[in-house]
């Protein structure tokens, strides 16, 4: 995929295009890069236009200006759609990224096609609890990274995949994550319960790996109360990054996803 970026935007994003195609973007996990979803590339790069970014502070968005926060993401997003002249994009979005995802939806619903969030949480409904807990297991995890990348990088990756592959590779690209990068997520917090989900226009799809930290299940079954229409979708044999787990029960629960959406 083609490495672009704006001039006003640290954000360094990737296209490959087929004819007459939908478009998929796709949001990676923290710590790690766009390359995640490698799987994905090669098996929809001839079915769908694609579209992925690395987050500030990842892989290739490290070239920032003062002022420049996690938060302004989704306006960041949307300037790369004019610019790539795409009106409505699917979202497919892992961890972090899912919750990036949330956010470009909420300000900008009608460009979305579809939303897939996987190893996620409601963002507009997070309950306070669960936020202190993540908040606790986020500082542990900082510190480790404080002294030593390659420790947080071997604690990190059973956290983040379960199978062995999925943990190489994430590893591979969390060593690869500078220190200096943590304060680019100071400002996380501001998207989080600032909107109130309305009728959404466009399906929701949600899930996570059955491996995953219990806390995750948990915040995958709150999600669907308050949201009852929305898919879910539990990937066996998959830790928190189920597209690295599972890559071929993931590539097709997305297949099946949008042909259901009517966008095939």
């Amino acid at each position: 995929m083609k490495p672009k970026k704006l001039s006003h935007s640290p954000i360094t994003y990737y296209v490959s295009r087929t004819e007459c195609a939908q478009w998929i973007l796709f949001i990676h996990a923290a710590f790690v890069n766009h390359n995640m979803f490698k799987a994905q590339f090669a098996y929809f790069e001839n079915q769908y236009n694609l579209l992925a970014i690395d987050i500030i502070g990842h892989g290739q968005s490290t070239d920032t200006q003062k002022g420049d926060t996690i938060d302004k993401t989704a306006k960041w997003i949307f300037d790369i759609l004019k610019s790539e002249n795409i009106e409505k994009v699917h979202i497919v979005g892992v961890s972090l990224g899912a919750v990036l995802a949330q956010d470009f939806a909420n300000r900008y619903p009608y460009a979305v096609s579809s939303l897939a969030c996987f190893g996620a949480y409601d963002m507009n409904h997070f309950d306070a609890k669960m936020k202190n807990e993540n908040s606790a297991k986020q500082k542990l995890m900082m510190l480790k990274a404080l002294v030593s990348v390659s420790w947080f990088a071997k604690a990190n990756k059973k956290i983040s995949a379960y199978t062995l592959q999925a943990q190489n590779e994430f590893f591979a690209m969390n060593r690869c994550f500078p220190k200096k990068s943590f304060m680019y997520l100071a400002t996380l917090n501001r998207m989080v319960n600032k909107y109130k989900t309305g009728a959404r226009n466009y399906p929701l799809l949600i899930g996570c790996g059955k491996f995953d930290i219990p806390m995750e299940l948990e915040a995958i079954k709150a999600w669907k109360s308050s949201e009852p229409d929305c898919t879910v979708v539990l990937f066996e044999n998959a830790g928190h990054c189920v597209n690295m787990d599972a890559p071929q029960e993931f590539n097709k629960t997305m297949e099946e996803f949008w042909k259901g959406a009517g966008q095939v």
